[in-house]
Order: C-alpha cells, then structure tokens, then sequence
C-alpha cells in the first residue's frame, strides 16, 4: 500500500496565491489534494466536511478572520492539523496573537518561494515557524487596531452589567456571520441536527461554531450560550435581536 494521500487546506481571498502555495504544497511536500476557501467560514465548513486535512493555512485579512485569535478554536477542533498563517501582516501584535492561539508558524507573504518552502519544511518537521522579524526590538510600541479602539469606545459609554451574566470574553473574537445564524438558531432551541439542516451545513461544521460561539461568550455549556446569545453582543444585527 501507498503512502496516505495528504490534503492541504489554504484560506485566502486571494485566488491566485491560493493557487501559488497549492503549488508548492503539491510540487515541493507531495500533497495530493489542495482545498481552496476564500473566507473564515468557508474554511471552517472545509474542514467540518473533511478531518483527515493534514495542513491548513490561513491568511488573516480574509472575510471573516477579524483576529488571530479565531485560529484558537480550529486548534482546538483539530489538534492533529498542522495551523500556520501566511499574511502580509507583520505586526508584532498579530504575530504573537497568532503564536498565542498555537498556531505552528506564522509567514510572511514577501518570503520567496525557496523560504517558504523552508519555513513549511519546519512546521512539517513538528517545529515552529517564527518569522525573523520578531526579533527585531527597535521597532515602536504594538499599537492597538481602530476596532479594538472602538471596541474600547463603546465599553466606556455602555453602562456596566451585573458580574454574573455571561459577556464576551475580553480576549474573544466578533461571530462570523455563519457563526451568527448558529447562535440565532440555537437561542431559537434548535439541536445541532436541525441546525445543521437548516443551514445546509455537516453536524461536523456546526459543532465547529458552537465550539468558537463557546469561546466567544466565555461558556462552556449550549444552554449558557443561548441565554448569552439571547441578549444583544457586539456584532448582532438588529433585525436578528427582534427574531427572537
């Protein structure tokens, strides 16, 4: 018998350097499928519909993707998956938010190809990928990002709420908007089955959500999630908060 085929998966909105690491997934490290999605949600739905994906790659300013930290929950659901980010990003704070969700590498789009095959080698190999830049100290203080600055805004004019009642984790992402129509569908008391028929999506995939909405609200339980989620949160849309 043959070695196991290996299938990659690669996020990115961008088609063409979806095709360009397809490329090198399959000439240089013998992958014989490549997966393609083009947001966050279409990637999660991906590997909810395939689990013996060995590498998926995310690029961060994809739709959807919003933070590093939403990588956290597809380590989790995967642990058998090798994670990396290739982004144009090189910002020390999107980097070490990256590392922080555990992702195995983190590569910069303006590596030639012969280093990012070398960066991809080492993650394959069961090491870290961490980009040089890094290292660099003389570079200026991580400012934060004009969401979290509004984010931030907004907290201050909100009046406080009662300690007890489950808010977004402080360190949480905002839903996707298919991660969004699970939570509406869940406050509506709806099973991960009907859920998943509902949205046309595999029970694999939701349980994929619930698990991010999980994290989102700080919870650990559906029946905590649907009470959180019966109240209004940061990226709810208004016509959804009067469906319910």
């Amino acid at each position: 018998m043959g070695a196991p085929a290996r299938i990659g998966l690669i996020a990115d909105d961008d088609a063409y350097f979806r095709m360009a690491v397809g490329a090198i997934l399959s000439r240089q490290f013998g992958f014989s499928k490549i997966i393609e999605a083009g947001s966050l949600d279409e990637a999660l739905e991906r590997l909810g519909e395939n689990d013996q994906i060995d590498v998926a790659l995310f690029d961060l300013s994809m739709p959807g993707m919003r933070t590093p930290t939403n990588l956290r929950t597809v380590r989790e659901c995967f642990p058998n998956a090798k994670v990396g980010v290739i982004s144009a990003s090189s910002n020390r704070r999107n980097i070490l938010l990256a590392l922080e969700a555990g992702v195995h590498g983190y590569m910069l789009k303006s590596l030639s190809i012969t280093d990012l095959a070398a960066a991809l080698q080492i993650i394959f190999d069961g090491g870290v990928y961490v980009p040089p830049c890094l290292a660099d100290i003389s570079s200026a203080p991580v400012e934060t990002s004009e969401e979290e600055n509004i984010k931030t805004i907004a907290e201050k004019a909100e009046p406080s709420v009662p300690v007890q009642e489950a808010e977004p984790s402080e360190t949480s992402s905002p839903l996707t908007p298919r991660q969004r129509d699970v939570l509406d569908l869940l406050v509506q008391g709806k099973t991960n089955k009907e859920i998943a028929l509902a949205l046309g999506l595999g029970e694999g995939t939701v349980k994929i959500h619930m698990a991010a909405i999980f994290r989102y609200f700080g919870v650990n339980n559906r029946a905590a999630a649907a009470v959180a989620g019966a109240r209004p949160y940061p990226n709810r849309k208004r016509d959804l908060m009067t469906s319910v």
